[in-house]
């Protein structure tokens, strides 16, 4: 930046040299001044240094004293490659018999409930029924027919030896009577199946079990109306000595289910207890939403399996596979998992693993099935850890 000052108007020489410095004075005060604000702008412009914080993984946990928390190492454990389904107790139905009412009409009495253990031959209830009614009127005109038919059939065979009617008509005779014989025995018998006694007619039905067993199934409460030998039936009973298991199995485990052979059985109500049952059958159907089959287990039933209860049935492949084994204290269940855990490089610094867990092992050892491998080493005590952690 510069600036001109006619020479010419300045009266003496002194003045014209003291304006030139001045002058000289200004252009360098202007160029140091920009120069300050090239350098001011060119420290403030252009990108900054990232920092960048790292993140802390939510399953490592730093304590302060590690040794106290035993480690050890995971065994290795030899075992069939395992496919688990869910299934539910089923009675079999081969082994379960109706109980049909034998007359129709109004239940006044019932001697049992469902659930009950019943015996063969045990009252279960009783139907007051106009059955019986037409089945006594029916004995007693057949009781009738029949000795007027005797009657006629001995004047025929008077008549006859005498020569007076022809052998037709004793034939008639005859028949007549072997008719009214039949009625008779038929009428009775009728009777007899209602459980009622030609001698003391009665308009009470009483209905026994036909077999032991239990009863799982009642379609009457009293004063309700049945219908003879007609669903629905009065009761179900089931022989509980057997029973079946149905699973859903998805289509793409189908090639390790096979017929004939054996599975094993979980109880969620009796978890120490593991029980065998023989595949009896697969579905030849699939369910088209969720593309399963049904499996049915057929098992001998201990007396501690209930119909409906949920089990967990277990198919075991050919092939076996090794897996971890850890010792039982070292399996934390948290949240519906299955956790480890295992000490880390840092010092003092544990690590939470998921993993799944197997079946229960001699020794007081657990099988994991997935998530570490034989000769990880675990936390001997997850549950104790845990409670330090949370601390």
């Amino acid at each position: 930046m510069s600036r001109t000052f006619p020479f010419s108007s300045l009266s003496n020489r002194g003045t014209a040299a003291g304006l030139i410095l001045l002058s000289l004075a200004l252009a360098t005060l202007t160029t140091t001044g920009c120069g300050k604000q090239s350098d001011v702008h060119a420290s403030d412009t252009g990108p900054h240094d990232a920092v960048v914080e790292p993140d802390m993984d939510a399953n490592n946990f730093k304590v302060d004293h590690p040794d106290q928390f035993p480690v050890s190492e995971a065994g290795s454990y030899l075992a069939s490659s395992e496919l688990n389904a869910t299934g539910v107790v089923s009675p079999d139905v081969s082994r379960q018999i109706p109980v049909p009412s034998v007359a129709t009409g109004r239940v006044v009495e019932i001697d049992a409930r469902l659930g009950d253990q019943v015996k063969k031959g045990q009252l279960l209830f009783k139907v007051r029924s106009t059955d019986i009614a037409g089945a006594y009127s029916d004995y007693r005109k057949a009781i009738k027919n029949e000795e007027l038919a005797k009657i006629q059939l001995d004047r025929a065979k008077l008549l006859y030896n005498d020569g007076a009617i022809p052998k037709s008509s004793l034939e008639t005779a005859q028949n007549a009577e072997d008719n009214a014989v039949v009625d008779v025995e038929t009428t009775t018998e009728h009777l007899h199946i209602l459980g009622s006694d030609p001698a003391h007619p009665s308009g009470i039905v009483e209905v026994y079990a036909p077999v032991s067993g239990t009863i799982t199934d009642q379609q009457i409460t009293a004063a309700a109306g049945v219908q003879a030998l007609s669903a629905p039936n009065p009761f179900t009973i089931s022989d509980m000595s057997h029973v079946w298991i149905i699973c859903d199995v998805y289509e793409n485990d189908l090639s390790q289910v096979h017929l004939g052979e054996f599975a094993d059985i979980h109880l969620n109500a009796y978890p120490d207890r593991v029980l065998k049952a023989r595949i009896g059958n697969i579905g030849q159907i699939m369910d088209p939403n969720i593309h399963t089959a049904k499996v049915r287990l057929e098992v001998e039933n201990p007396a501690i399996m209930r119909l409906g209860m949920f089990v967990t049935a277990a198919f075991h492949g050919q092939q076996k596979v090794a897996h971890a084994s850890v010792p039982a204290t070292a399996v934390l269940h948290l949240h519906d998992r299955d956790w480890i855990y295992t000490p880390s490089s840092k010092s003092g610094v544990f690590k939470r693993i998921e993993v799944a867990a197997g079946n229960m092992l001699p020794g007081n050892l657990q099988e994991i099935t997935s998530g570490i491998d034989p000769g990880t080493k675990v936390v001997t005590n997850a549950l104790v850890l845990q409670n330090t952690v949370e601390q």
